[in-house]
């Protein structure tokens, strides 16, 4: 990718996809807006990787949209398409994992929920600080499956920001860790996920996803026409067969 301000690497199947403009904070200029899209596109179609890690460089993950940059171009209502979200207006179907090192607010924010896990550094916050510029966080709606109505509503309509702690204790975060140890638990994480079944983790993805949007038992139904195809692919018989002869499986996706 010609693109600096995101990197794209892949390194043992894992991709780390790294917005890399830390003077500004890492804030969604249009360089890293762009570099976004071509980053989830190409891992969408990256055969080389099964899962990936989103993180940013420098002191923040991600300040949200960059104020400067819409105030010049006046813009009024933002395009819907003008940031990619993860799974509503691109669809990669692999998991992500947010390794947010830094201040995730407003369309960082945003980018923390639509990843699928999310580890963050003790020194990490999160807000949606919209209310005191005027803007709008109607991305926030993720937050619906996430956390209790009242604290949505707490910080949407105060703007504060929360600390690493207080995301995971209301279920933002799967684990909080020291800044040193951050990569190492996302990468931990990440290899656990691409060495599964990939059928499994492909087909377990899109249920999750697709069961929020449907109640109980529709949800039932459509997980069991999902797994379907993984119950009869090669790979489900290769599991059992690999645990009773005590050798690691031999995936073939198929």
């Amino acid at each position: 990718m010609e693109n600096q301000a995101v990197l794209y690497v892949v390194k043992d199947h894992v991709a780390f996809i790294t917005l890399n403009e830390p003077d500004s904070r890492n804030a969604l200029s249009s360089n890293i807006r762009k570099g976004l899209w071509e980053a989830f596109t190409r891992l969408r179609d990256d055969d080389t990787a099964k899962v990936a890690i989103l993180t940013g460089t420098g002191k923040a993950f991600c300040a949200g949209a960059n104020l400067k940059e819409f105030a010049e171009n006046k813009i009024a209502v933002p395009d819907r398409n003008i940031n990619p979200m993860l799974n509503r207006n691109i669809w990669v179907n692999k998991p992500v994992i947010a390794a947010v090192n830094g201040d995730a607010l407003g369309g960082g924010f945003l980018m923390a929920q639509t990843c699928d896990l999310a580890i963050a550094a003790e020194k990490a916050r999160f807000g949606m600080p919209e209310a005191r510029w005027g803007r709008g966080a109607p991305w926030s709606v993720p937050l619906l499956h996430m956390i209790p109505q009242r604290i949505w509503m707490e910080m949407a309509l105060t703007g504060q920001l929360i600390t690493a702690e207080r995301a995971y204790e209301i279920g933002l975060l799967n684990y909080v860790v020291p800044a040193d140890e951050l990569m190492e638990k996302a990468m931990e994480l990440a290899q656990s996920i691409a060495a599964g079944a990939p059928l499994t983790i492909t087909a377990t993805h899109k249920m999750i996803y697709m069961a929020t949007e449907m109640g109980r038992t529709a949800a039932w139904e459509t997980a069991d026409a999902i797994f379907e195809k993984v119950y009869e692919s090669e790979d489900a018989l290769e599991g059992p067969l690999s645990f009773k002869e005590k050798r690691p499986p031999n995936w073939k996706g198929r």
